[in-house]
């Protein structure tokens, strides 16, 4: 009943989609009919602005004036569009969600799986002492963080993430496979460097990839939803690591933790050859859109920000969206939230060592690491749900950390098993609920213009993850059970994040107080000339 309710709503709607086109091109001279209907229909009048509310960067940019609404678009009765756009937006769901989690769960695996292996006989068979195996786990994040920004504008530029994306993680996955051959410290280490060095395009680009596709009110959600793999790898990590060792420590004359990233690393080369065929460019150069389709795509974006994300290369300078991320104070406010977030999630990145001081087995250890990331998963989707239904982001972000607080105070503060399993079950939901909504209120607070946003998420998501080069210091084995100094830190950060989000909501209010005046606010959309009528008409907005 469901499937054949489905295909008829879908054959409705393409017989609607016909029957305007009919109309469109018995209205309109032949000639026009092949004509770019966002050329045609909104004649986007360029001109070099001059103007004091201008900074001199934004100043000599074109500015488009008002326009139309496409044919298809200004046609459709209310009723029409919001059933278009709904069929719309699960056709680019299905299209893009499924493959860029699949992808973002074998990035997150790739990174952490040291952490498991760590259980499954590495330290050991390389004879790593003092804070070596520490050191091999952070050294990612130093070629993670140098690599985040320029992979983001460079993927701007060309336009083509269907290609770039796919073929990093081809490499990153023979970098995966390859650490099976590590044979002392030094190569761990330096094969652990290059790894992070080419995964560091995947989670900006991601993030990037939703901000053009989706609106404001749908992008909690849908990245959510991408960072569910990251969360699910978690789960995942332990269950097959629990199951090689198990079941095929020496096999081949190879350690189990040898066979566990051969197999991670071939599974992701795979997927990666597979998601060359599946992911879309952007909305204006995607090909598996109708003509139709697309304008819907791009105009309701339109309406949202009040300006097109990506009309071509020549507007996607490296350069410039630096310089405009750099001047834009929100930037450094959200960049101090998502810092004091990964700071205090940094407890993931040697999770399987934490839950073995409860004194259980090294299998029965990697089992319990499940648990809390399952948990994790459905408050994260139920809190992004939610944010997006409600549009609000503060309070979506600060009340999941208040829970972190408290287990990272009765980690630190008793020894026994329960009470410290019950606090690790709430570390990661406390965490992660609020993160992935922090992430959305990136875009939603650097809109425009795209190379400004695509600078701002990488530069934010790099040194975010500049925690992760000390947080591995704040564990070792000597510090257990307990690992105060880390359980405090963690602690700290998460309190500075809710500061920061506070200081960051009143900074948003005041600004929509003065777009409610009629005032230019710097990073937004102003009103008027600039704007599409509908856009002008519902007023944009930050979202709080």
């Amino acid at each position: 009943m469901t499937t054949n309710s489905t295909t008829d709503k879908f054959y409705s709607l393409g017989r609607l989609l016909k029957s305007k086109k009919k109309q469109r091109k018995a209205a309109a001279p032949e000639s026009a009919a092949s004509e770019d209907p966002f050329r045609n229909d909104e004649k986007l009048d360029v001109e070099l602005v001059s103007s004091t509310h201008l900074n001199p960067i934004e100043a000599a940019e074109p500015v488009r004036r008002r326009h139309e609404a496409p044919p298809l678009v200004r046609e459709l009765t209310p009723e029409e569009r919001a059933c278009l756009e709904k069929a719309l937006v699960k056709k680019i769901d299905l299209r893009l969600l499924p493959m860029l989690i699949i992808m973002y769960l074998m990035n997150y695996l790739d990174r952490n799986n040291i952490a498991a292996a760590r259980l499954a006989g590495l330290e050991e068979e390389l004879g790593l002492t003092g804070t070596e195996y520490l050191t091999c786990v952070s050294i990612l994040f130093v070629g993670y963080i140098l690599m985040q920004v320029p992979s983001n504008l460079f993927m701007n530029k060309i336009g083509k993430p269907s290609l770039y994306l796919p073929t990093c993680m081809v490499v990153w996955g023979v970098i995966s496979a390859a650490t099976a051959a590590a044979e002392n410290f030094g190569g761990l280490v330096a094969i652990r460097f290059f790894l992070g060095f080419v995964e560091a395009a995947y989670f900006p680009g991601c993030l990037f990839l939703l901000s053009l596709w989706y609106t404001r009110k749908e992008l909690g959600l849908r990245t959510a939803i991408l960072y569910s793999g990251s969360l699910m790898s978690g789960a995942f990590s332990g269950l097959i690591t629990a199951g090689i060792t198990s079941g095929m420590d020496g096999k081949g004359g190879l350690r189990a933790w040898r066979w566990l990233f051969i197999i991670e690393g071939v599974v992701t080369i795979v997927i990666a050859f597979a998601a060359y065929f599946v992911l879309p460019d952007f909305p204006r150069t995607t090909t598996w859109l109708t003509e139709d389709e697309r304008q819907l795509a791009i105009w309701r974006l339109d309406e949202d920000i009040g300006e097109d994300d990506w009309t071509g290369t020549q507007n996607q300078t490296f350069w410039r969206g630096l310089k405009l991320a750099f001047q834009d104070v929100k930037m450094w406010n959200l960049m101090i939230l998502l810092f004091c977030f990964v700071a205090s999630g940094t407890v993931t990145n040697l999770f399987p060592t934490i839950v073995g001081t409860l004194g259980y087995n090294d299998i029965n250890s990697l089992l319990l690491t499940v648990p809390p990331y399952v948990l994790g998963v459905i408050t994260t989707f139920l809190n992004s749900w939610h944010a997006d239904r409600t549009g609000e982001r503060y309070f979506h972000i600060t009340l999941p950390l208040y829970f972190a607080v408290i287990a990272f105070i009765v980690a630190a503060a008793t020894i026994s098993p329960g009470p410290r399993y019950l606090a690790m079950m709430l570390m990661i939901p406390g965490v992660y609920t609020g993160y992935v909504v922090a992430l959305a209120w990136i875009s939603n607070t650097l809109p425009r213009p795209p190379a400004k946003r695509a600078a701002a998420l990488a530069a934010i998501n790099a040194v975010s993850n500049a925690s992760s080069i000390y947080a591995s210091y704040m564990y070792p084995k000597s510090a257990g059970p307990r690992y105060v100094v880390a359980m405090s830190v963690n602690c700290v950060t998460a309190f500075v994040a809710i500061v920061a989000a506070t200081v960051l909501r009143f900074t948003l209010v005041s600004l929509n107080k003065k777009l409610d005046r009629g005032e230019v606010v710097e990073g937004a959309v102003a009103v008027g000339e600039t704007m599409p009528r509908e856009a002008v008409k519902k007023g944009f907005r930050f979202v709080l």
